[in-house]
């Protein structure tokens, strides 16, 4: 199977729209620091002591939600149990074999993360 020419201006898009956004960025930044660098150096000039700048602040940690895995949970499930409906009613079997169980492993993944919530908030109490 051959690429096209189309796929080709497809894919030089994306990276020119990569390339693109991470040179905006860095003008950005750089733009930044020399205006921070400008305003010390006047600070300075005027005989203001400045403590030392970090060049990045600091990022502070995102607090971990406890009902994440829950929620991820129950949304596999219902794409699993949704799967295996859809896949029941609107083709019962290809071939002689039955279709539904093709959504199976995205039920099971949901239960599995609902057990796993269900244990650890046991276990944490």
């Amino acid at each position: 199977m051959g690429h096209s020419l189309g796929d080709a201006i497809i894919v030089a898009a994306i990276a020119a729209a990569i390339v693109a956004y991470l040179y905006f960025k860095h003008v950005e930044r750089r733009r930044r620091l020399e205006v921070i660098h400008q305003e010390r150096l006047v600070a300075m000039d005027k005989g203001v002591p400045l403590p030392e700048l970090p060049l990045d602040p600091p990022k502070t940690p995102k607090v971990k939600d406890p009902y994440d895995v829950l929620l991820h949970g129950i949304v596999w499930l219902a794409f699993g149990v949704g799967g295996m409906l859809m896949a029941a009613m609107a083709m019962p079997s290809l071939n002689g074999r039955p279709v539904w169980p093709f959504a199976l492993p995205l039920a099971l993944l949901g239960a599995g993360l609902v057990l796993y919530y269900v244990l650890a908030s046991n276990r944490n109490r």
